[in-house]
C-alpha cells in the first residue's frame, strides 16, 4: 500500500477502508476514531492510521467484537497487553460458543416444527402456530 501523507477527504478515506462516509462520522462519534482538526477554510484530511483504525474496527466487527470491546482492543493495539487482549478473546470466544450452542438449539425445535407442519395434512390447526402459541 502506498503511504498516504494525511490528503484523504473523508470521503476518500471511507472508500480507502471500504465503508460509507456515515460510518467514519459514527466512528468519530463513539470515539474509535480522532476528527482531525480542520484547517481554516479547509476542510479535514485524513492519512494512512486512520485507514488502518477504520479497517482494525471492521476487522474487529466482523469478528463479533462490540464497539465497547473495540475501544478496548484499540486501547491495547501497541501490542504490549498480548494478554489483556488475549483475555478479550477468550471471552469473545465464550459469547461465540454459547451462541452457538443456542442456534443449535434453535435449529432443532425449528426442523422439529417444519416435520410436523409437513406431517399435519389436513390439520385445522397449523402445528408451528400452535406450538408458538403454546410456547411460554
Amino acid at each position: 500500500m502506498e503511504k498516504i501523507a494525511n490528503h484523504l477527504t473523508i470521503g476518500e478515506l471511507a472508500a480507502s477502508a471500504g465503508v460509507n462516509v456515515e460510518t467514519i462520522r459514527f466512528y468519530q462519534r463513539k470515539g474509535l476514531l480522532a476528527e482531525p482538526e480542520r484547517p481554516y477554510g479547509s476542510i479535514r484530511r485524513y492519512g494512512d492510521a486512520e485507514v488502518s483504525r477504520v479497517r482494525f474496527v471492521k476487522s474487529a466487527q466482523r469478528l463479533g467484537f462490540s464497539l465497547d470491546e473495540i475501544a478496548e482492543l484499540l486501547r491495547l493495539e501497541d501490542g504490549t497487553h498480548c494478554q489483556e487482549a488475549r483475555g478479550l478473546a477468550e471471552h469473545k470466544l465464550v459469547d461465540v460458543r454459547e451462541k452457538l450452542n443456542d442456534l443449535r438449539r434453535i435449529e432443532s425445535v425449528l426442523s422439529t416444527l417444519v416435520e410436523n407442519c409437513r406431517a399435519a395434512r389436513g390439520s385445522i390447526s397449523c402445528p408451528l402456530i400452535s406450538a408458538l402459541h403454546d410456547a411460554h
